[in-house]
Parts: C-alpha cells; sequence; structure tokens
C-alpha cells in the first residue's frame, strides 16, 4: 500500500466521521422532547373520620326500692302520735276533736316524715357508660401537578407525585407510574 492511498482512506474515515456527527447533531436537535419540567406539586387531601368507642366507669345514685309505696305506716304512726298529743289538750267534747284533729295532722305529718326518709334512703352503683367518637385524619388522595412543555404550560390531577419530570410518549404525558 502506497502512501498516498493510505492517506486517502484516514482523509475519507475522517469526512465520513465529521458528516455522521453533524447528522447525528442535527437529528438530535429536530427531536421532541422526551420529558414535561414538573413546576409545581400540591397534594390533593381528604378527610377521613375513623369512629372509636370510649367508655368511662361513672357513679350512680338510685333510690332502694320502696316497700311500703302509700306510706302507711308513717301515716298510722303519725295519727297515732298525734291523736295522744291531741288528747291531751282540752276537756269533754274539745278533748274528742283535739284528738281527731292531732290525729289527722299527725297522720299527714307522719305520711310527709316517710316520704322524705324514702326519698333520702339511696344506694350508689358504678356504671360503665360508652360513646362514640370520630378520630379526623387528612389522607393524600392525589396531586395537582402544574407543568411545562417548552413554552406551553399546563396542568393535570395525578395519582402519585411524578418529581421534576413527567415522560412523554409521542408528545403525550406518561401519567402512570412505571
Amino acid at each position: 500500500m502506497n502512501k498516498s492511498m493510505l492517506s486517502g482512506i484516514i482523509l475519507g474515515a475522517v469526512v465520513a466521521t465529521a458528516g455522521g456527527a453533524i447528522a447525528g447533531y442535527t437529528a438530535l436537535s429536530d427531536k421532541e422532547p422526551t420529558h414535561a419540567k414538573v413546576v409545581n406539586v400540591e397534594e390533593i387531601t381528604k378527610t377521613e373520620k375513623t369512629p372509636r368507642q370510649v367508655c368511662q366507669d361513672v357513679v350512680v345514685n338510685r333510690q332502694k326500692p320502696v316497700q311500703d309505696q302509700h306510706q302507711v305506716l308513717g301515716s298510722v304512726a303519725g295519727a297515732v302520735v298525734g291523736g295522744l298529743l291531741g288528747n291531751q289538750v282540752g276537756g269533754g267534747s274539745g278533748k274528742k276533736i283535739a284528738t281527731v284533729a292531732g290525729a289527722a295532722a299527725g297522720g299527714y305529718a307522719g305520711n310527709k316524715t316517710q316520704e322524705r326518709m324514702q326519698a333520702n334512703n339511696t344506694y350508689s352503683t358504678t356504671e360503665t357508660r360508652c360513646e362514640t367518637v370520630y378520630d379526623s385524619s387528612d389522607k393524600v388522595v392525589g396531586y395537582q401537578v402544574d407543568y411545562t412543555i417548552g413554552d406551553e404550560a399546563g396542568s393535570v390531577r395525578m395519582d402519585h407525585n411524578p418529581g421534576n419530570q413527567i415522560p412523554l410518549q409521542e408528545g403525550q404525558l406518561v401519567l402512570s407510574k412505571q
């Protein structure tokens, strides 16, 4: 092989390589973008309420069961005492009237005294009382994403945070996770 042939081969290889580089650069610069640039991401949240039971022990006062609902025992005892006291007052027919009046007043007083005693006859118990309360929490349900492709701006709702860029396929946003 002579020198001029070797020089021609090398010169041809250099020209072909340079031409390929220029063509590749031109092809790449005219190519569509492969990603949209994310300029803002905002979380979309939803408030969820979760029920739960809260129970506590409470002291409750109750009236004991009444055996003499009509306060007969108090009325009779009061009438006897009232009648005895009324009998001590006056003489003759006045004594009889005082005895009857004392018995009536004593019966009424005995009835009311027994009624108050029964109302105050109580006992305490402890009961567990429960109620439903709701705890609130915010859950992320999506993302509102603002993006740009070249000079064009857009906004889209996504189910995940895309990061700094969104992939493009044939000029369209690829919104699903990959």
